[in-house]
Order: structure tokens, then sequence, then C-alpha cells
């Protein structure tokens, strides 16, 4: 498929989400929020902080901040970051001494997230317009990188996590929450361009993710959390929602 025809789709649905709100996992109900967007009561967000409420979109498909073992003082990237629902979760645990830095593709909702950090007086954030293929920050400058949900939008996988590789320290690690597939989902379901859009048709077999990680480099990538995702599995296949974690060491 033509990769800048899928970003286009995406960075509009997304720029619009900005405006309605909605849940990726949704495509049939706009605006609805499900079980598979993250939204249950494990970690949920505490209604009487403003700004991180008012970051949620629903769009998640996990918690990685609870389990990325963030310390006072890291430097931490979220990828996709969106309004800036993580970034600010994550902001909570670095401190004064670290920096939580948020990239996303799409320019209203990095206008989105600096506002809601203004309106927070965060100033251990910061976000950038950028691509995940080509992230807008330094070789070997974040400790910890985290991404919610949005690994499965990137048309080029691979080139992906060669980037999430490229900016870790050495000894820095990831943890991500993303939709794999399950069974053989088929060719004419890939091609839909709103199925793509809402965390599906772009998701790849599980395997075949893990096998991209440690192609990249990674070592003891580990599931550390997997639930079904959507409806039930139907003509075969069907989705799974995992919390994955892998780290870069020294070669």
């Amino acid at each position: 498929m033509d990769e800048i025809k899928i970003k286009e789709v995406v960075r509009k649905r997304y720029a619009e989400t900005v405006k309605t709100g909605g849940c990726c996992c949704s495509p049939a109900a706009p605006g609805a929020v499900s079980d598979c967007c993250g939204s249950g009561p494990v970690g949920a967000i505490s209604p009487a902080d403003e700004v991180i409420a008012s970051a949620d979109l629903g769009l998640s498909c996990g918690l990685p901040v609870n389990d990325a073992g963030i310390k006072e003082g890291d430097k931490v990237l979220d990828l996709g970051s969106g309004a800036g629902v993580d970034v600010f979760r994550a902001a909570k645990v670095v401190g004064r001494d670290g920096l939580v830095t948020g990239v996303d593709m799409t320019p209203e909702m990095i206008a989105k997230a600096r506002e809601n950090a203004r309106k927070g007086g965060y100033q251990n954030t910061a976000f950038k317009l950028g691509e995940i293929e080509a992230l807008p920050v330094p070789d070997a400058s974040q400790d910890v990188v985290i991404s919610n949900c949005v690994i499965n939008l990137v048309p080029n996988k691979k080139r992906a996590f060669q980037e999430i590789y490229r900016v870790l320290k050495p000894g820095g690690h990831f943890c991500i929450s993303d939709i794999v597939t399950q069974g053989q989902v088929p060719e004419s379901y890939r091609k839909d361009l709103d199925a793509w859009a809402a965390c599906l048709s772009g998701a790849v077999e599980k395997e075949a993710y893990l096998g991209l990680l440690a192609e990249a480099g990674f070592q003891e990538v580990e599931i550390l959390r997997a639930s079904p995702y959507g409806p039930e599995p139907e003509d075969g296949f069907g989705f799974e929602s995992i919390t994955v974690i892998g780290y870069k060491y020294l070669p």
C-alpha cells in the first residue's frame, strides 16, 4: 500500500479526534470508548487531574507508563504522543531533573499537547512534530522509549524499531503497548484504510512483531501483558493487545 496515502488518512483521522474525541479501536462508533482503549479501572486517571483527563482522548490499548520502570531523572520519549496523556503520566515520575518528550506526526495533536502542558504548568515536558520512522531526536539520548497503540499505524515498522534502537542510550529500554494479529488477515482487509486508521489492518502477526524487534538489535524482549482486542476473532483472524519490553545493551 502507498505509505503516503496511509499517513494522510491516519493524520486526518487523528486531527479530527482532537476536536471530537474518540477511540482508535471503534471505527464503527466514533466518539465511543470501549475496553480496548485502556479505559478500565486499573491505573485509571484521577478525574481531579484535569490536565491529564483532558489529554486522554481514549486512543490507548494499554498503560505502558505503569510497566516501563521509569525512574526519577530519566529522559523518556513517547512515540505518537497525541494530546500528551502518557507524557504527563511519565512526567510525574521523572520529576524536575527528568524530561519527557512526545513526538507526533499530527500538527493538531502537537498543538493540543502543548496547550495542555501550559495549562498544567509542566516544565519537564516537550513536544516535537515528526514521524516515528525518522525521529527528531539525537542518537543515544533517551533512557526509556514508550508508545501506546501507535506502532500498528506505522507503515514501515522495521524502520520504526531501528529508530527506537538508535535513540536509546546503551542500557536503555522500551516499553510499548500495541496491537498484533492472530491468524491470517485477508488482503482485502489489509487494504482498508479506515481499518488501518482504526489500529487494525496495519497490525502485524505477533511473532513477526517480536522478530522485527530482535532484528533491530533488542535483547530480552518479553511480552508483559496480553489480552484479546476488539470483537471475537472471525474468519480465522483476530487481534490482541500486548505490552512488550526490550533492552539495548552494549555490543
